[in-house]
């Protein structure tokens, strides 16, 4: 190899490393503006509500009626045991995307559901006031799902066929229900390891028992986690494997940032 051509190497390279340091600094800026703004149009909205119920206005879409609008989306359709593709009860969207909501990580931002199935996070994202909710999932029938969902949910999220580690669309704030590895160990790494890259604040939803290991693990990439909520989740029977008609077990809903 030619010297020149080395130099044009290391300089590509370090291009490549500044643009994506760049692209850190302005996704953090935008946040930061967002919230900024969201705040600034609540504390307005609130000294026009001196005799209205304050939640009525600053809230997108109450809690209660975004549980509700969930529960209509269609389910997969003979889901797909290796991709552990369950589906993930409205209620516990509706409580995870409103109380991102209330902590200013929706109203206003660019949103990523992860593994999408039937686009239920993305599309409780777009519900809730969130610019732009897109998702990716490797099935091609979860994302046809999810399209049709958007469509009866009139939101406007866009769905791709996607591989996570192929994703490189970055975002304020990402949500994902990733497999828990029960059929492929470890099969939630790529996904903590692809949300990380892609924003600076992660709502992931884990089997409860594993809750320790996913804090160390982000902590080792240099992010803080901390935990949010413990859910009950009831299985159902999906599966010809499946002996039991329901199996309960506890979720643990991590924030990463």
């Amino acid at each position: 190899m030619h010297f020149s051509d080395i130099n044009v190497t290391v300089m590509c390279r370090l291009f490549l490393i500044l643009l994506d340091k760049y692209l850190v600094t302005v996704r953090i800026a935008r946040r930061r503006i967002v919230i900024y703004r969201n705040a600034v149009a609540n504390i307005v909205k609130s000294s026009w509500a001196k005799d209205i119920n304050a939640e009525c206005i600053t809230t997108a879409m109450k809690k209660k009626d975004l549980e509700i609008a969930l529960e209509m989306l269609e389910p997969i359709s003979g889901p797909d045991a290796s991709l552990e593709q369950y589906p993930t009860p409205a209620t516990v969207v509706a409580d995870i995307v409103f109380e991102a909501y209330r902590n200013g990580d929706v109203a206003g931002m660019k949103v990523l559901d992860l593994g999408c199935g039937n686009g239920v996070f993305a599309i409780a994202a777009a519900l809730m006031g969130a610019e732009t909710s897109l998702g990716y999932d490797i099935s091609e029938k979860a994302v046809l799902t999810a399209r049709k969902n958007a469509l009866s949910a009139g939101v406007d999220s866009v769905f791709f066929v996607s591989d996570v580690k192929n994703v490189n669309e970055g975002a304020d704030t990402v949500f994902m229900n990733p497999p828990f590895g029960c059929q492929n160990r470890n099969a939630d790494r790529p996904f903590l390891d692809r949300a990380m890259d892609l924003s600076e604040c992660v709502y992931s939803m884990h089997k409860a028992e594993t809750t320790d290991f996913v804090i160390k693990y982000c902590e080792k990439r240099g992010r803080k986690a901390s935990l949010c909520k413990i859910y009950k989740y009831d299985i159902p029977h999906t599966f010809e494997f499946h002996r039991e008609t329901k199996r309960s077990i506890e979720i643990a809903v991590v924030n990463i940032r």
